[in-house]
């Protein structure tokens, strides 16, 4: 069975993106959490990681690290994860690519933590020219793909998964969304996938 090597629920945004992915998929694999700020943690992560950093997918002898290159992985064993079209598959590889690479002011400023509420009114420009750009993105698939089904490209994809960490953050720092990409949001929080990782992020606060 595939192993899923994966951080904190509350903080590790790159280890809910494969996670995400792996369940829509109904990929069984095996967990195994590590504890980001805890006293080995460094040590622990290096002993499944080449690069000392998680999440990294365990197959056999295979060892995937970096979120992306996992949702590929998975998706070359549930090629649902994409969309079956090549356009369209190149253009929702496009954005999670975006996803991936960019978004650093957001990142920074606006960290996820599932647990948290805190209305951060006073965005930093580059904080808001990064919201822009992902609502610009949300809310052009939501309009052309509506029609598909209620994700980003209509059926869920790695796309979906790679938002999914913002969804997160944009409700824990209150940040307002246009209707479409609320909706699209709210589609996101209701999966019981979603809720099942919110609720073991919430577990993580209560057994400090």
């Amino acid at each position: 069975m595939l192993k899923l090597v994966l951080g904190d629920r509350n903080y590790s945004s790159w280890s809910l993106r494969p996670w995400l992915a792996a369940k829509q998929a109904g990929i069984a694999f095996e967990e195994i959490p590590i504890h980001l700020h805890g006293p080995n943690a460094r040590a622990d992560i290096q002993r499944y990681s080449p690069s000392g950093k998680i999440p990294c997918l365990l197959d056999g002898e295979t060892v995937v690290w970096d979120s992306l290159a996992i949702c590929e992985y998975l998706a070359e064993q549930a090629p649902i994860l994409w969309p079956s079209e090549r356009k369209l598959r190149a253009e929702a590889r496009s954005i999670a690519a975006e996803m991936h690479s960019s978004f650093t002011a957001l990142r920074q400023n606006l960290p996820m933590d599932i647990r948290a509420s805190k209305r951060f009114a006073n965005h930093p420009t580059e904080v808001q020219a990064d919201i822009a750009r992902v609502i610009e993105i949300w809310e052009g698939c939501r309009r052309r793909f509506a029609a598909r089904g209620h994700f980003l490209f209509g059926n869920f994809s790695v796309a979906d998964a790679m938002f999914a960490p913002l969804v997160w953050r944009f409700l824990s720092y209150a940040v307002a969304l246009p209707d479409a990409s609320r909706a699209w949001s709210d589609t996101m929080v209701a999966l019981p996938a979603m809720q099942e990782w919110r609720t073991i992020a919430l577990a993580e606060q209560a057994a400090k």
